[in-house]
């Protein structure tokens, strides 16, 4: 079972969400963390812009990976958003981004954060694994995509 299952409640996943910008993609990423995580949506928000303002978190192949470490949340937490039109995400390739993965961390948890990054990371280098994400009909599909991902 892929590490990121754990991470990923069918709660956390929105599909199709028509967002148009970063700052807007944030906006609703921060609200679903915040409403099921109990932490509060102006911190998570203003940590992912911070962290994007170090430099993209755009991998390429039309993904991207929004982190940070957020003070105060109890365990590693992460949201998967599938945008309905991709947006700007200035990836190194320089391709707009649909498949997006928030990864949100507890301030002393490097390690934790670190793993779960290189297993997305992995994840989402495999083609076959971002056009089945870019197909799946509802939660459940998406969940179980990530199950069966091979992280290593």
């Amino acid at each position: 079972m892929n590490p990121i299952t754990h991470l990923l409640p069918e709660t956390h996943i929105l599909l199709d969400l028509e967002a148009g910008s970063k700052k807007r993609l944030f906006e609703e990423a921060s609200q679903l963390l915040a409403n099921t995580c109990g932490i509060d949506r102006a911190l998570v928000f203003d940590n992912l812009l911070a962290r994007e303002k170090l430099g993209s978190t755009g991998l390429g192949q039309g993904v991207a990976i929004p982190h940070g470490r957020i003070k105060g949340l109890k365990e590693t937490a992460g949201a998967f958003i599938r945008l309905a039109e991709p947006i700007d995400f200035d990836a190194p390739d320089k391709r707009p981004v649909r498949l997006v993965f928030v990864l949100l961390a507890p301030e002393q948890a490097t390690e934790t954060s670190l793993q779960a990054l290189a297993a997305l990371a992995t994840c989402f280098a495999n083609r076959d694994f971002r056009e089945k994400l870019a197909a799946a009909s509802d939660a459940a599909s998406v969940r179980e995509l990530f199950s069966t991902a091979s992280a290593d």
